[in-house]
């Protein structure tokens, strides 16, 4: 399987994010919308309320109609794309990947690396170096 990129995950096309920078700049001008049902899709395929954690019900349709998301909301979508890409990487499927982010894990105090990963950027860092160890065979 060919390494997933968080801008492919996140739907963008190589034109629109030819560097990191313009991964950032995709982010603070608004990501599409649609980026939000793309990532609920890879993560949560049979959950129609794990939207509203990305972006609150009472904001959700007024999301929708400006067809953009926030800053924060593009940034926590990017953080949970950067991390699923990671998670697909060392566990070589998408299917493993997404059981990863969801099962308790020892390491983070038994809670869900999905969980930890939304709450901020420490979070996905303490998954990502999981991730890492994992990927390159240390204890994790």
């Amino acid at each position: 399987m060919p390494a997933l990129t968080t801008a492919e995950v996140l739907g963008l096309s190589p034109k629109q994010v030819v560097s990191p920078i313009g991964l950032i700049e995709q982010i603070e001008g608004g990501l599409p919308f649609a980026t939000l049902d793309r990532i609920t899709g890879f993560l949560a395929p049979g959950d129609t309320q794990f939207k509203y954690r990305f972006v609150p019900r009472a904001t959700w349709s007024r999301r929708k109609a400006a067809h953009k998301l926030s800053l924060d909301e593009g940034t926590k979508l990017a953080r949970v794309a950067k991390v699923y890409t990671a998670a697909v990487d060392a566990w070589g499927s998408k299917d493993e990947a997404r059981n990863f982010l969801f099962r308790a894990h020892p390491m983070i105090n038994d809670k869900l690396p999905i969980d930890v990963v939304m709450k901020s950027e420490l979070g996905a860092d303490l998954v990502m170096d999981i991730l890492g160890r994992l990927k390159y065979g240390t204890a994790a």
